[in-house]
């Protein structure tokens, strides 16, 4: 077996039952202003770890819709999602990590604000 490439170690740690849960609601086009200007914010039993917009992306929303449907068929429902804002607690010094009886809560502007317990 060869080496074990950056993106496929980072790979293994988003294959786990309950990973990306989404919610609280399905919003439509005309709830959401401008997908390219949208306050995301992270934050790990109430203090911000993350806070971000989508401005910053490297590729705007229109750009990676074009790009992805080059090799996907797109359906209603379908969600692409685009990774992690700086912030995530394996980068801070200390290294922060999640643990059983944390609350992590994830706010996108005009889109809901989705709260999860960590469980073991």
């Amino acid at each position: 077996m060869g080496p074990i490439h950056a993106w496929e170690h980072n790979l293994l740690g988003k294959m786990f039952p309950t990973f990306c849960p989404m919610g609280p609601a399905l919003v439509t086009r005309d709830e959401v202003p401008d997908p390219n200007h949208l306050r995301l914010t992270t934050r790990l039993n109430g203090k911000t770890m993350q806070s971000a917009n989508t401005d910053d992306l490297v590729f705007n929303v229109a750009q990676l819709i074009e790009y992805y449907s080059q090799f996907y068929r797109f359906l209603p429902g379908d969600v692409i999602t685009t990774g992690s804002p700086s912030g995530v607690g394996y980068g801070r010094n200390p290294k922060v990590f999640m643990r059983a009886g944390d609350v992590i809560e994830v706010e996108v502007e005009h889109v809901g604000l989705l709260r999860n317990p960590v469980v073991s």
